[in-house]
């Protein structure tokens, strides 16, 4: 079982440590993975230890990779709850917000994207900024609340199976769906 990152502020559960230890293990291997955990039970300080762990390990460092940034979708409403969850867990981790009229666009959002660990954006800015998006290959991209893609016709669902990454993570407390092709 992997250890809880020494950067993390806070301590893993059990269960959390073994989330942590299934996420690496499927990078490792070139999977991605849905971790589909009922709502309250630490999805995000999961997600927050992968990411500082795979900052603390160059093993798990994607092959020619240009960037270590990795990306993190969610709905608008928890945006702010991942800023202060990222602040208070993991503060060495530089977080960057792309959201807002005053966005980095073009030549200018590389360069905002090569600054952070982390970019935090929305679903709906996928497709709105789409051609600045993926234009980086990100390190991770992790989609929390993914249920909100299960509609494969949407604008934001076709726009986040765009971006290219080496690491998927598609977080959801929603789990069991209606339809075997949600």
């Amino acid at each position: 079982m992997k250890e809880t990152p020494a950067a993390l502020q806070g301590d893993l559960r059990p269960y959390q440590l073994q989330g942590l230890s299934w996420l690496l293990f499927l990078r490792q291997y070139g999977f991605g993975a849905c971790l589909a955990d009922d709502m309250g039970l630490g999805k995000t300080v999961q997600v927050i230890s992968y990411l500082l762990s795979i900052g603390e390990n160059p093993a798990l460092d994607a092959p020619g990779m240009k960037t270590n940034t990795s990306l993190i979708i969610c709905p608008t409403s928890v945006l702010g709850n991942w800023q202060k969850e990222l602040e208070r867990f993991a503060p060495s981790l530089k977080v960057g917000l792309y959201y807002g009229s005053q966005r980095a666009k073009g030549d200018d959002f590389i360069a905002f994207a090569n600054r952070y660990d982390v970019v935090l954006t929305s679903y709906g800015m996928t497709h709105i900024d789409i051609e600045h998006l993926e234009a980086v290959y990100w390190n991770s991209i992790i989609i929390d609340e993914a249920q909100n893609i299960k509609n494969p016709g949407t604008k934001q669902s076709r726009s986040v199976r765009k971006l290219r990454g080496y690491h998927h993570i598609a977080l959801t407390g929603t789990p069991m769906e209606n339809r075997l092709s949600e």
